[in-house]
């Protein structure tokens, strides 16, 4: 594993055993990415590099606009994820790969909950992943489904996946039980435009097994 610190952000890289392998970047909440990596190493996972960016401004960087938060007492939404984009394409992305062996033959993205958010908004704003997972994106976000309905993807890519746990939606906050509902519209979004799009309703809550569910999705991209 390689460590790094840049923009605030820590970085940890793990690299491929083989030259130009796969490279997934993983947004975490906490320094989760040694768990994720176990768990897809239990599973015999084909060999990628991984590369988990977290202290993350989380509210400020996964959202890609301003919003009010959705309980009380909890800092709102500041929607800085197009600025936070730019430091990960033009600075960490760089400087992340320049520690991995040989050139990535394809770039994929994956994230938990707001991070799920952003992977999947990331799309629409830049071409350098051609596979995404949002694991219980939190696709509730307001405007965020007529958003998806109105905007197009950057580029056209090569397989999409989605999980909610199926207790997700089943809350009293009016804004967070739309969240199963959104996301298998979207899903029926991207499947209508003929985009590979996979779809798993998992056991739990938002909380239940979160590095077990994120492996899944990584693997998912990786045996596509």
């Amino acid at each position: 594993m390689i460590l790094l610190h840049m923009e605030n952000k820590n970085i940890s890289i793990y690299p491929s055993q083989k030259e130009n392998r796969p490279i997934i970047y993983l947004h975490s909440f906490a320094d989760d990415g040694q768990a994720v990596r176990q768990e897809l190493q239990k599973r015999n996972c084909p060999d990628f590099n991984l590369v988990v960016i977290n202290q993350l401004n989380w509210n400020q960087d996964m959202t890609p606009w301003p919003g009010v938060p959705v309980f009380a007492k909890e800092e709102p939404f500041g929607g800085g994820t197009e600025a936070y984009l730019e430091i990960l394409t033009a600075k960490i992305i760089p400087t992340a790969e320049q520690n991995i062996s040989g050139t990535p033959c394809w770039r994929g993205i994956a994230g938990y909950s707001l991070a799920g958010l952003f992977a999947l908004f990331s799309l629409y704003k830049t071409n350098l992943f051609s596979r995404m997972a949002s694991v219980s994106g939190s696709l509730w976000y307001p405007k965020f489904y007529e958003y998806v309905l109105t905007h197009p993807l950057a580029c056209q890519p090569e397989c999409l996946y989605f999980s909610l746990g199926d207790k997700e939606s089943l809350t009293k906050n009016e804004v967070m039980q739309k969240v199963q509902k959104n996301t298998e519209e979207i899903v029926r979004h991207y499947q209508s435009q003929g985009l590979k799009t996979t779809f798993e309703l998992n056991h739990g809550n938002h909380f239940h097994q979160p590095n077990t569910r994120t492996a899944t999705g990584i693997l998912e991209l990786l045996r596509q």
